[in-house]
């Protein structure tokens, strides 16, 4: 079973942070250009749902009022900006034209920004200490779709962006696999686990224990609703203290099978700065490929040849 994703991944992106100055009031970041060479190892969509909506740049802000984005759908809640202005309608139908955009451009991830009413997912407000109501009105909809969720401001941090990277890459490649057999569904939680194990080693264990409970005959709806669950776990970032733990750990039973040539390869280590160690984790990976090994940190890479 090839672990190498040969086709690159399209990813939609809150277009504000994309370059693109068309926030309210007339700001933008790009977070992209720093991720340097590896950001053309995707295909990026960048939308923005208000702009969309036929708001224009610059404009004033908007607002959640008597629920949350959920409920803007189901006629609960309503939209208004500064002004006062109801804009909900407006907006809805700015928001499911970028909802068929990123369905054209056939997605399977968004960066969003968070803390935004539109595009917020689990926050939406942009005080860190107050969830406003979340999700944000097109949040919701990037829910329902079940596209892997990376936060924009996320891409800031190397080791952040690390983890998202490679749980993406994990995630595209299992949605993509079509599945046929028993022992195919185990290979896969063979190579799956220990990324899930680090978000939950409750829930990770259990999905293991509904595998080995399985019915004797193989079942595709067993089967889809296992990668279900697999790839809801997957969408879950990790922590820090979880990442050097087990990435150490792979690191020992790496070096154990390793010839004598890799002996310059050093361990990742929490002491050095977070973008040096994330260096180190390229560098296992790269040496994992070269010389057969299965990475059990980050199983799943993208090559284009």
């Amino acid at each position: 079973m090839e672990q190498i994703l040969r086709e690159r991944i399209r990813i939609g992106v809150s277009a504000c942070n994309f370059g693109a100055k068309v926030r309210w009031n007339r700001k933008g970041w790009d977070r992209i250009a720093p991720l340097e060479r590896e950001k053309d190892n995707f295909i990026w969509t960048p939308i923005c749902p208000e702009v969309n909506s036929g708001f224009g740049v610059s404009r004033p802000p908007i607002r959640l009022v008597g629920g949350n984005g959920n409920e803007v759908w189901t006629g609960g809640a309503t939209i208004k900006n500064r002004t006062g202005a109801d804009v909900t309608e407006q907006l809805k139908q700015g928001l499911l034209v970028s909802r068929e955009i990123l369905r054209q451009a056939a997605v399977e991830a968004f960066v969003f920004m968070e803390g935004s009413p539109t595009c917020g997912v689990y926050r939406t407000t942009l005080k860190n200490r107050r969830l406003g109501k979340p999700p944000g009105a097109f949040g919701s909809l990037l829910l329902q779709e079940d596209y892997f969720l990376i936060p924009a401001e996320d891409l800031d941090s190397p080791v952040k962006w690390w983890d998202w990277r490679r749980r993406l890459h994990a995630f595209a490649w299992l949605k993509r696999q079509e599945l046929t057999s028993k022992k195919q569904l185990y290979d896969i939680w063979h190579l799956l686990k220990f990324m899930c194990q680090e978000v939950s080693r409750k829930e990770a264990d259990e999905i293991g224990r509904r595998l080995a409970a399985m019915p004797r005959k193989f079942s595709p709806q067993f089967a889809d609703e296992w990668r279900r669950d697999v790839l809801a776990l997957l969408r879950r970032p990790s922590t820090f203290k979880r990442i050097y733990s087990i990435m150490l750990k792979h690191y020992a039973h790496y070096r154990k099978h390793l010839r004598p040539n890799a002996k310059d390869f050093k361990p990742p280590a929490s002491t050095v700065a977070k973008r040096v160690f994330v260096q180190e984790l390229h560098e296992m990976e790269k040496r994992a490929v070269l010389e057969g090994f299965e990475f059990g940190g980050a199983p799943v890479m993208y090559r284009s040849h």
